[in-house]
């Protein structure tokens, strides 16, 4: 929020079962995460960037009276660290996954032996990589730029969620829009368009609060509003070859949503994407499946894996799931 941040000095203490922070003159605990709950890791320079998943708080959960229990939500969490040390820290933390990746391979009688790293490597570096925006960004067609006219004072009348990482470019996309606003009466914008600038500031690249103010303090004064977008479906397509069941798909879901992908994997290259809500898997519907049924339907897929998925965000907003705020 631009406020100045205080630097700590701190020790990491990485295990395969575990991430801790602990404060390096007390030893007090600071930050402690599972490793399967870690969604990213990356060094770049002398920073290591650390994402998590943490589970939020009941009391802190959003509920609608007379609606059944909200089911388990979490947040994600950001940890930047400075150390001349970054990459060997990285190193380390993938490390304690590839061991405790090992030990949950022999928990389920598979022996890691038979599935070494150079093996995995040879089978992604023959894959080609998927993305569903390839298609749509290549087609010059979808491609548009657009003139919007509105009231002086008058919202935009859309709602935007993230396009999740693991999208070949990061910006915004349209989840939703108010009926008689200044967007749906154009008549020139669907769910799903991913907005690429508004009146020539770009959104790639922002995080979602940032876009949000563009959008709602940015446009308040104007009467006219001028959008780069691609039009794209609010359903993403998703393709994973997977050539044997000892090849680990390389993402993680809960309660259908995918919540972590490994940089590199085969979900990488077929065009998985984090936050998004599963809807299909090879042409079955999984919207009302139950989350054991639906890892044990990835879990046991080899070959072409066709799913379809969607920004939970939307998927929440068209199902009723959540009240659209307007912007």
């Amino acid at each position: 929020d631009g406020d100045a941040q205080t630097l700590t000095e701190v020790d990491l203490f990485i295990s395969t079962q575990r991430i801790k922070v602990l404060n390096a003159d007390s030893q007090e605990t600071m930050m402690d995460n599972a490793v399967r709950t870690i969604s990213y890791i990356a060094d770049i320079g002398n920073i290591v960037v650390l994402m998590a998943r943490r589970r939020m708080p009941r009391d802190c959960i959003e509920t609608t009276p007379g609606a059944p229990e909200a089911k388990k939500q979490y947040k994600m969490i950001c940890h930047v660290f400075e150390s001349e040390d970054a990459q060997l820290i990285a190193q380390s933390i993938g490390q304690a996954f590839s061991v405790a990746y090992q030990e949950f391979l022999r928990a389920n009688g598979i022996n890691p032996e038979d599935l070494s790293q150079k093996e995995y490597s040879d089978i992604i570096n023959t894959q080609e990589m998927y993305n569903d925006d390839l298609i749509h960004f290549s087609n010059s067609e979808n491609c548009k730029e657009l003139q919007l006219e509105k009231s002086k004072g008058e919202i935009l009348g859309v709602v935007i969620v993230e396009s999740g990482w693991g999208s070949i470019l990061p910006t915004v996309i349209l989840a939703n829009m108010m009926n008689g606003g200044p967007a749906a009466r154009s008549g020139k914008l669907s769910i799903g368009d991913q907005i690429m600038s508004i009146n020539n500031t770009s959104l790639v690249g922002l995080p979602l609060a940032t876009c949000q103010g563009i959008i709602k303090k940015g446009l308040k004064n104007q009467v006219q509003v001028k959008m780069n977008i691609v039009s794209c479906p609010p359903v993403t397509t998703v393709l994973i070859k997977r050539p044997d069941l000892k090849y680990q798909l390389g993402f993680s879901v809960q309660n259908g949503i995918i919540c972590s992908l490994m940089r590199g994997g085969i979900a990488r290259r077929g065009g998985v994407r984090v936050g998004h809500r599963i809807i299909e898997i090879n042409g079955q519907s999984v919207v009302a499946t139950a989350h054991e049924k639906i890892v044990q339907a990835l879990s046991n897929s080899v070959g072409e894996i066709h799913m379809k998925t969607m920004p939970a965000a939307m998927f929440r907003l068209l199902t009723g799931q959540e009240t659209p705020m307007y912007i």
